[in-house]
């Protein structure tokens, strides 16, 4: 089976085309064995790009544990640089269809290839119970939440997937690595939880660390920087655009006022490609 490494900000997945490729029936295991930095390819997980009765292509995640969710938003760059590049559909302006729903992409093109993507992310969910989250409001901000006996006030937010932000004056590896694996599995969120770590260095510009659910740290996280500066707006704390600083390389995130739906642009990559023996 064909695969091709992407990254975008840091963020890796591998890609198999399912336009040509046969992948196996057990997703859970290929991605956990695929995922495996010893002693596989190596990434945050596995996406397959799939056809679509509604769009130009069809995107399925899986995280490196093998849990399948809902949406990626650098992966969702990827899965769009590469139906473009590969002429699955070669045109600047893509519909993928995604957990979330059919999402539309605009490609910055040079030399004919897609170096940089726009993404519709949608209108953010900010219902408690479709987040989901049973912490008060809708959505819940600055709700207080102890964890080690440590207390932190989460602004909670859904792009697809669960997103739980908190705005912190230092980002630590206590933080990401102690905290961050305690609130995901914390019963205030029925279905896990990513987890976001945001200082704001201006209301114009933040930087962000991030615990995925069913991945652990990533370099960087799409979906989160979207559900941060939408958090950000309404904690106070942040514009509706702002330039969000993660580990692996820099979002342009905007939060319209116009429609309400939040823009992504950012960068992304093919790595390599490889044959996975099936």
């Amino acid at each position: 089976m064909r695969f091709t490494k992407m990254q975008g900000c840091g963020n890796d997945y591998i890609y198999v085309n399912c336009f040509e490729e046969r992948v196996p029936r057990d997703l859970v295991t290929l991605s956990r064995a695929m995922s495996d930095r010893h002693f596989g390819v190596g990434g945050d997980g596995l996406i397959l790009i799939c056809p679509s009765e509604k769009a130009d292509a069809r995107m399925r995640m899986f995280n490196a544990d093998g849990s399948e969710s809902e949406m990626c938003g650098n992966g969702l760059r990827c899965v769009a640089k590469y139906v473009y590049d590969h002429g699955i559909a070669a045109k600047p302006n893509l519909n993928i269809e995604t957990g979330r729903g059919v999402l539309s992409v605009e490609l910055e093109i040079a030399d004919g290839k897609a170096v940089s993507v726009c993404v519709n992310m949608g209108k953010p969910i900010l219902q408690s119970a479709a987040i989901p989250t049973t912490l008060p409001g809708d959505p819940p901000i600055l709700a207080p939440l102890t964890i080690d006996g440590e207390t932190l006030k989460f602004t909670c937010i859904s792009m697809g997937n669960p997103h739980a932000v908190t705005f912190v004056r230092e980002i630590t590896d206590r933080h990401v690595h102690v905290l961050g694996p305690r609130i995901e599995t914390h019963p205030a969120f029925p279905r896990k939880t990513n987890v976001e770590f945001i200082r704001v260095n201006r209301p114009d510009d933040a930087t962000m660390r991030v615990w995925e659910r069913g991945s652990g740290e990533t370099l960087a996280c799409g979906t989160g920087a979207c559900a941060s500066v939408v958090a950000g707006v309404l904690a106070g704390t942040l514009n509706r655009k702002v330039k969000m600083h993660l580990l692996g390389g820099d979002l342009d995130i905007h939060w319209c006022e116009n429609d309400d739906h939040v823009y992504m642009t950012g960068p992304a990559v093919e790595v390599f490609s490889g044959i996975w023996p099936n």
